[in-house]
């Protein structure tokens, strides 16, 4: 499927930021790449409400790329942020690893059994992964990095001369009074928010505040390691710091100008990488878009970097289908890795891009993920036959492919629900799989089950781990012989009419006819009469049979779609079982 074209006039939302990101970025640096950015904390699993972070800016920036614009996708991985809990969950940590609270995360060890060096390395190679199989383009930036190199001790030595200034826009905050309701929806602060807040473990020093004055700046203590230091004294012409620990009683006194084991306060370092990277366009959550919250802060607080506040639209929350709403500070909240174990990357696109930013949507782990397939298959089908509307053909555009060209796709993408039932039938078994797909379509067979990779493969994985085993499929092994000579006439009629036209029927659409003519066959009406032309006793009538086909082929009330159902069993099979 070709790549839709692009072009100023499509109306999506992310046509409409990239109009404004490039007219900014010519404003602010004529002749320079444009500079999108994200920021990613790996403090524990990176959930699907993460990933909005990045795509976002992602979707944006490629769209400039497809106008022929150079743009940087900045991901800062904020890995110089302190550990700051034991996250619940995560396989190989226990509430051992509370020794490493306050240490940066790139100091933590990686939870038993991970090939990775660190806590933050462990955490980031998923998303790593992920954001390759998506399709994601961008610069990645480690803040231990930055900071322990020395990238940003100008920034740092600049900040701690102003510190005066900077307490005064945080002072306008500090006084005032906290709402007096929540907002319906409102997230708790989240780990950046409570970067600061934790720092030197008392609640008030939210911002970098101490009893000794305002210092910005919190240094990782010299003997453990940790946070848990407050700055006691600074001298802006010899740049001498001193600080103590309060986790391991040291004191220490050290030259700022050539000390690198420490990073500024959350409320600064986030407008320092603003001022200090040239970003236009990034994101942010509800949470750092509240009054008094970092974004806001951050606005006033860049303009003494001699950078501007980035355009910024608020993200609105992604949810899972059935599940509350997800928090990195909880374990076993689903991750891009697991939504692609059971989606291909365009579906998983497609969900970010045709929402607004703040507009809240949920992805499905459960049955409805069988319902956002029909819709997408559908939309892919009006996309071919030039029947879809202009923004929804940018969203698919912008799910199947990017400026570099089309994401690797299944070459015949049958119905997600029919490969997951054959999944959930065959058990796996490759063989027959290949049979009952080829019979779907006996004018048009499979030639490998490599036509529907990797469809098949989301689908199976998806039966296999997120469909419970008391509503899988299992088949009778021999016919409910009580059952069937329980049967009055209509109900033995209806099973004679069905298996006398198995063979001629044997098909997809064949058995679908079928199935749902026996009953208007039985009323005296053609299997070929239309909903509009049939009683409403006729769909009763529907509705009894299937359940009755149910029961003697797989002993519940409902199951697989029956014409698929009655592939995979086979003719041989479905004869036996429906015949006492």
């Amino acid at each position: 499927m070709p790549i839709v074209a692009q072009s100023t006039e499509t109306t999506d939302w992310v046509s409409r930021f990239a109009d404004e990101v490039i007219e900014e970025s010519e404003r602010r640096a004529p002749g320079k790449p444009v500079v999108v950015a994200s920021g990613l904390s790996p403090s524990g699993p990176i959930h699907l409400g993460n990933l909005r972070e990045v795509m976002t800016p992602h979707l944006v920036a490629d769209e400039i790329r497809r106008r022929g614009h150079t743009v940087r996708h900045l991901i800062s991985w904020d890995d110089y942020d302190r550990y700051r809990k034991v996250p619940a969950g995560v396989a190989g940590v226990d509430a051992s690893w509370a020794e490493h609270i306050g240490r940066p995360l790139t100091s933590v060890p990686a939870p038993e059994g991970s090939a990775y060096p660190n806590w933050a390395e462990h955490f980031k190679a998923a998303m790593t992964e992920a954001l390759a199989d998506l399709g994601v383009e961008y610069d990645g930036i480690s803040q231990t990095e930055q900071y322990t190199t020395g990238a940003y001790r100008e920034q740092v030595l600049f900040a701690m001369r102003h510190r005066g200034d900077i307490d005064a826009i945080l002072e306008q905050y500090r006084t005032r009074k906290a709402p007096a309701k929540k907002q319906q929806g409102q997230k708790p602060v989240d780990a950046a928010e409570l970067e600061a807040a934790e720092g030197s473990g008392a609640a008030a020093e939210d911002d970098g505040s101490s009893t000794s004055g305002y210092y910005p700046y919190k240094p990782y203590c010299g003997r453990c390691g940790k946070d848990f230091t407050t700055v006691t004294s600074y001298d802006d012409a010899t740049t001498e710091l001193t600080y103590t620990c309060t986790a391991c009683d040291f004191s220490e006194t050290v030259l700022l100008s050539e000390f690198d084991r420490g990073k500024l306060v959350w409320k600064v370092d986030w407008p320092m990488r603003w001022a200090h990277e040239g970003v236009v366009f990034e994101p942010s959550g509800v949470d750092h878009s509240s009054p008094g919250s970092s974004f806001q802060v951050g606005g006033q607080i860049v303009g003494l970097f001699g950078g501007k506040q980035p355009i910024g639209p608020m993200y609105a929350f992604v949810g899972i289908s059935g599940m509350a709403k997800m928090s990195s500070s909880k374990g076993g909240v689903p991750t891009p890795a697991d939504a692609l174990q059971i989606m291909e990357p365009q579906l998983l696109r497609w969900l970010y891009a045709r929402r607004r930013p703040n507009q809240s949507f949920k992805i499905a782990f459960d049955q409805e993920i069988q319902r956002l397939y029909d819709e997408w298959d559908k939309l892919a089908g009006k996309v071919a036959d030039g029947s879809v509307l202009p923004a929804d053909a940018a969203a698919y555009s912008r799910a199947v492919g990017t400026a570099a060209g089309e994401l690797p796709r299944t070459a015949r993408p049958l119905a997600y629900r029919t490969l997951a039932s054959v999944a959930d039938i065959t058990a796996g078994a490759e063989d027959q799989t290949l049979r009952i797909l080829s019979e779907l379509d006996p004018a048009n067979p499979l030639g490998s089950l490599d036509e529907v990779r990797p469809r098949l493969d989301k689908a199976e994985t998806w039966i296999n781990t997120q469909v419970p085993a008391e509503e899988r499929t299992v088949v009778r092994g021999e016919p409910d012989v009580d059952l069937i000579t329980s049967l009055d006439e209509r109900g033995r009629e209806s099973l004679r009419l069905l298996l006398d036209g198995l063979e001629r029927n044997w098909s997809l659409d064949g058995l679908t006819h079928l199935v749902y003519g026996v009953p208007k066959v039985q009323a005296g009406f053609s299997a070929d009469a239309t909903a509009k032309e049939l009683p409403a006793e006729i769909k009763v009538a529907q509705r009894t049979f299937f359940a009755l086909l149910y029961h003697l082929l797989v002993g519940r009330d409902t199951g697989p779609r029956l014409p698929t159902l009655l592939l995979a069993v086979g003719q041989d099979r479905v004869r036996k079982l429906l015949s006492a």
